[in-house]
C-alpha cells in the first residue's frame, strides 16, 4: 500500500457505517489499534483477541461505529458512539473506539469520522463525551478543534504494565 501522508481531498475519503460484513476487516484493525498503543484504550488486545466471530459481528450490529477509506484502500479508520440507555443517563453519549492507521494521518480522515460520530449525536442526545489519553497531543487537538472542551483530568485512569496514564476528560455540548 502506498503511503498516505498529505490532506487528501474529502470526495476520495469515504465514511460510513460499519455493518455486519464489515467484520473482518473492523477486528483486524481495532485489535491493531489495540496492540498498537495500549495506552490510549480502556480496552486490551487480551480481553479482545480471543473473543468469537459473533462477539463481533454483534457489536457492529449493536452500536454505531464508523469507518473511513481513502479511495479503494482497505479500512484505515474507526470511530464508535454509545448512546447510554439508562433512563437517567440518556441524554449522553461517548465517542470511544477512536483509531486511524498511521498511513492515513494528517489525511483529514480522523476529523471526518468525529465529525460523523457528532452529526449521528446531535439528534440523539445533548452531550458527548470522550476521554483521551493526556499525552496524545495530536488526538487533544484534533477534539478541541471539533468544539470538545476539556473539563477534568483523571490521573493514572490506566495502568499498562507498570506504567500509568492520565486521561482528558472533553464533553461537547448539543443543548
Amino acid at each position: 500500500m502506498a503511503e498516505i501522508d498529505a490532506p487528501v481531498p474529502q470526495k476520495l475519503i469515504k465514511v460510513r457505517r460499519l455493518e455486519a460484513h464489515d467484520v473482518t476487516s473492523y477486528r483486524e484493525l481495532r485489535l491493531e489499534g489495540l496492540k498498537s498503543h495500549p495506552e490510549a484504550f480502556a480496552s486490551a488486545w487480551e480481553d479482545e483477541a480471543g473473543k468469537p466471530a459473533s462477539w463481533w459481528t454483534e457489536r457492529l450490529e449493536t452500536s454505531v461505529v464508523f469507518g473511513g477509506w481513502i479511495d479503494d484502500s482497505a479500512l484505515l479508520g474507526v470511530a464508535g458512539l454509545h448512546v447510554n440507555t439508562a433512563t437517567k443517563l440518556r441524554h449522553r453519549g461517548v465517542l470511544w473506539g477512536m483509531y486511524v492507521r498511521p498511513p492515513a494521518r494528517g489525511t483529514g480522515l480522523a476529523a471526518l469520522l468525529v465529525q460523523r460520530v457528532i452529526e449521528q449525536a446531535r439528534n440523539l442526545i445533548e452531550e458527548l463525551s470522550l476521554t483521551v489519553v493526556a499525552s496524545n497531543t495530536v488526538a487533544c487537538r484534533l477534539y478541541s478543534a471539533a468544539g470538545f472542551e476539556q473539563y477534568g483530568l483523571e490521573r493514572r485512569a490506566l495502568k499498562v504494565g507498570h506504567e500509568y496514564y492520565d486521561e482528558v476528560l472533553m464533553a461537547l455540548r448539543f443543548r
